[in-house]
């Protein structure tokens, strides 16, 4: 069993608790986060990119959040998933007993045309006589609007202009002493009774239930959702040896899937900072198409084949929209919906999370350029083509179109992988990835037969391939770098982490010298104890102040690196050491800071991807 455990002396109500120390819950429209101290300080409804509902994970006291605290003193908590699900269990150890807090939100079906969102809470006295307090205190559009509370004995409401948070319970809520703006529920349970709370929010307009709660139901949703998970999973064809860690990161994967468009998030929150105190606060909760490769690997690899058709399907929607109307390059990132058009802003009402400001919402980033995305989109199309059911014609004429545009643009400077705001540069990573764009095309014009202009692109891919090896190899170094050189001067001498993927992507043969070398210059510069960093930062400016923790999704890359080039002691062991910088429930933040924190936005689902890529590669190599 997994757990988390806190001290009994700690200020919950004023401290922000580790990004770590929480699980997600989700209906696969949106998601919230509840911390090991039973509260719930993330949640944005209806959508993942709507404004939050409770977000005092960004801001202690001007955030809002959903207390669930025993008043009496908690000697420990613990905090694990029902098995094989994504319904949370909060254990309290307390001096009156043992209490649980079943957080989760019902899906009782896929693609259930009359889904009504809910987050239910049920609370359980599990030994002895309990008494418990719920605060309920809402901040709607991120502490924005200020809100009109309603009390009706069992119910609560919450309403500013755009939205309606209504509150149910089995016991009676009440308002809080001196406050007009919340409300609480204090309440006693007797070992095996049980307390209800189901949130549901309304938009203008909509028709918001009223109908009395029965505390039976919570039990009817509870097997319902426990039955929609554990079918799901059992879908996996993953049987190897870390089964746990793998099925916990699919079945995180699938919490960060917006069902009703296919799109999947790269991660449910925003402004969770990569330093502490630092700068680097980003939203993610938006689809960058670079994750659509590795996503649909992962997926079609486990055998979750719907959601790899989903996503395609996703893909081939913003491939058709191309820059959001616009005449140009693909985007890279788009809103659930398919849209480009994600300005960028700063909350300056909200501290951030530990005092890490700004705070932003929205992300510039949609107006880089970034030419590997094309090889991301089109080898994902190519996986699926070739383990999925197939493209059709008019998905074949839309990658043709996007592959003209890049025949005549791949030779020119862009921000590349890591997104950095210090200008474009020629970048080595881009160009095997625009490589990879070419390649796969031609490949797939041959498995089908369908037509394509192949002597112009096979020229394209050989320059392309020349380029890397002649302008992204630094010969003093022994390895490929972060960018090309040129004009008969040597390459910036950079280690980059992403080239650990060249192999991934068939650019080079695992055993290829070239490629060897550079994977122990990476293993020299970059790599702490199985850690890896993206970059020297000190070497290679980024355009950001502060600076950033190593980079879970590139230990995972290093780990399959070493399992292609035959070093499957030093993969497994290094995969062993990441699996215990995940959290209590085995989900990864986006990087880990010097102390083995977890930092950044969390959980991401890039993270998750590659540790299911290595482990199951690795599994492979081991037989």
């Amino acid at each position: 069993m997994s757990t988390a455990r806190t001290g009994a002396g700690e200020d919950a109500h004023a401290a922000y608790v580790p990004i770590a120390e929480h699980g997600l819950i989700g209906d696969l429209r949106t998601a919230a986060l509840v911390a090991a101290d039973g509260r719930i300080d993330w949640f944005c409804a209806p959508r993942f990119d709507s404004p939050s509902v409770f977000g005092s994970l960004l801001d202690a006291d001007r955030g809002g959040c959903w207390r669930m605290d025993p008043v009496c003193g908690v000697a420990s908590r613990q905090q694990f998933y029902f098995p094989d699900t994504n319904i949370l269990i909060t254990r309290m150890l307390t001096e009156d007993g043992i209490v649980e807090v079943q957080d989760f939100m019902p899906v009782l079906r896929r693609h259930d045309p009359g889904h009504r969102q809910r987050l239910v809470r049920r609370v359980s006295a599990v030994r002895g006589t309990m008494t418990m307090r719920s605060l309920i205190a809402p901040r709607l559009n991120y502490g924005r609007d200020r809100h009109v509370r309603e009390l009706h004995g069992y119910t609560a409401e919450f309403s500013s202009g755009a939205l309606t948070v209504r509150v149910r319970g089995s016991v009676p809520l009440t308002a809080r002493e001196g406050d007009g703006a919340d409300a609480v529920a204090e309440f006693s349970l007797r070992a095996g009774e049980s307390a209800l709370f189901v949130l549901e929010t309304c938009e203008p307009g909509a028709d918001c239930p009223r109908e009395p709660l029965r505390p039976e139901r919570a039990e009817e949703l509870f097997r319902a959702t426990v039955a929609f998970w554990r079918d799901w999973l059992g879908q996996s064809r993953y049987t190897g040896r870390w089964r746990e860690m793998v099925h916990r990161s699919a079945l995180t994967l699938k919490l960060l899937t917006h069902e009703p468009t296919g799109a999947v998030i790269a991660a449910p929150t925003l402004g969770l900072p990569e330093e502490i105190g630092g700068g680097r606060n980003w939203d993610y909760r938006y689809v960058w198409i670079r994750d659509a490769a590795f996503s649909l690997y992962a997926l079609l690899r486990l055998g979750f084949t719907e959601e790899a058709e989903a996503f395609v399907e996703w893909l081939v929607r913003c491939l058709r929209r191309g820059g959001d109307g616009e005449p140009g390059p693909l985007r890279v990132l788009y809103s659930i919906d398919g849209h480009a058009d994600l300005p960028e802003e700063e909350l300056t009402h909200l501290e951030g999370y530990r005092g890490s400001a700004p705070v932003r919402v929205g992300n510039r980033a949609a107006g880089q350029l970034q030419l590997d995305i094309y090889g991301e989109l089109v080898d994902s199309i190519y996986l699926f083509n070739k383990y999925g059911k197939g493209i059709s014609w008019e998905t074949w004429s839309d990658l043709c179109a996007a592959l003209d545009w890049l025949l005549d643009n791949w030779d020119g400077a862009d921000e590349s992988i890591w997104e950095t705001r210090a200008g474009r540069r020629r970048h080595t990573y881009s160009r095997v990835m625009c490589w990879v764009a070419v390649e796969r095309m031609i490949r797939m014009a041959h498995q089908r037969g369908l037509p394509a202009d192949l002597p112009r692109w096979t020229a394209v891919r050989d320059l392309l391939y020349r380029q890397v090896m002649a302008e992204g190899w630094h010969e003093e170094l022994g390895s490929f770098v972060q960018r090309l050189g040129g004009e008969g001067s040597p390459p910036p001498g950079i280690l980059d982490a992403s080239l650990l993927v060249m192999p991934m992507v068939k650019f080079l043969s695992p055993k290829d010298p070239r490629f060897l070398s550079t994977l122990d210059a990476i293993g020299a510069g970059l790599v702490a104890d199985s850690l890896v960093f993206r970059y020297d930062a000190s070497e290679s400016a980024d355009g950001l102040d502060g600076t950033e923790g190593t980079f879970s999704i590139c230990s995972f890359w290093w780990v399959e690196a070493l399992t292609r080039t035959g070093r499957v002691e030093e993969a497994r062991l290094a995969l062993e050491k990441m699996f215990t910088y995940a959290n209590h429930l085995g989900q990864y933040a986006e990087q880990i800071g010097v102390t083995g924190e977890q930092l950044g936005n969390f959980p991401q689902a890039f993270t998750h991807l590659a540790l299911i890529s290595a482990a199951v590669n690795l599994d492979r190599a081991m037989g």
